[in-house]
């Protein structure tokens, strides 16, 4: 069989942050976290599909697991580990960085990496911060992190155009108290700055032309892997939808939710995708 454009192109780092859809942060108002236990949970299902999505393209991706969920379903984070797929931490309670004093901070990503390794028996050395929340201001927890036994992190979105305040991060991978610091991709414009592309909102709203524009353009520059996520929750249109919603909220969490798994499954064929500690060199040398 020939070999496809797609079999010679670069391999792009596949991130998922595995929590469910009362876990974002846009809805937290409708769903305060003692509610949680009550809620119907959907992230089991939604994963499987995913899962199911990725095996069809020969993908494999960095699971980046909400300790909360691990806990609870400690069989899925087997069932993603065994897949050949790498386990890492999203903190446990999905609170922001903002939100937690460095003590709560470390209780909360100490008791995330020891679910997950015990239902892996696998060493956990990823981290991602909740919303994006590890930016210039809360870069003291690099070193809670080092401390907790974590080799890198992918907690910054360094878009100018976005909302989190990690948008003032750097573009490019970078260390901190032991910690590599590797970001989520951005396209960089000459007069709009850095803008977002590589998930979420960004990946289900804008037309697919964007998209492939700017992944052409980070395999030009040279700025490759792309570092690209999404979550579970995203490929799931018929998830619960609170009264009272805003329009902004509802455009931000619910836009383009059809759509998501057959854009997600062309983006698989369009592109190469490993997990986020083979695809990115940074990485690799840290591991050699």
């Amino acid at each position: 069989m020939a070999e496809t454009m797609r079999d010679r192109g670069p391999v792009h780092a596949l991130t998922i942050d595995l929590e469910d859809y009362f876990h974002a942060a846009a809805l937290a108002r409708f769903f305060p976290r003692e509610r949680w236990p009550h809620l119907e949970r959907r992230v089991v299902a939604n994963t499987l599909r995913l899962l199911d999505l990725l095996a069809a393209r020969g993908a494999k991706a960095t699971w980046f697991v909400l300790g909360w969920v691990g806990e609870r379903e400690p069989a899925l984070v087997r069932r993603i580990a065994e897949a050949g797929h790498e386990i890492a931490s999203h903190g446990y309670g999905h609170a922001s960085l903002f939100a937690l004093d460095p003590a709560s901070f470390r209780a909360d990503v100490a008791r995330a990496k020891a679910v997950l390794e015990d239902a892996t028996g696998r060493p956990v050395a990823g981290y991602r911060a909740p919303n994006f929340s590890l930016g210039p201001e809360t870069a003291w927890a690099y070193g809670v992190l080092a401390e907790v036994g974590h080799r890198y992190s992918s907690s910054t979105h360094p878009a100018r155009l976005s909302a989190y305040r990690s948008a003032a991060a750097a573009p490019a991978p970078s260390v901190r108290d032991t910690i590599l610091e590797i970001p989520v991709s951005v396209l960089c414009l000459p007069v709009a700055g850095s803008a977002p592309f590589a998930g979420g909102a960004w990946f289900r709203l804008m037309p697919e032309a964007y998209l492939s524009f700017a992944f052409r353009r980070a395999e030009r520059s040279g700025r490759i892997p792309v570092v690209f996520y999404l979550h579970p929750w995203e490929i799931d249109p018929d998830q619960p939808r609170p009264r009272g919603l805003d329009l902004f909220t509802r455009l931000r969490h619910y836009g383009g939710l059809a759509r998501a798994p057959s854009r997600l499954a062309r983006l698989l064929a369009a592109h190469r995708f490993d997990r986020l500690d083979r695809a990115h060199p940074a990485l690799r040398e840290i591991a050699a």
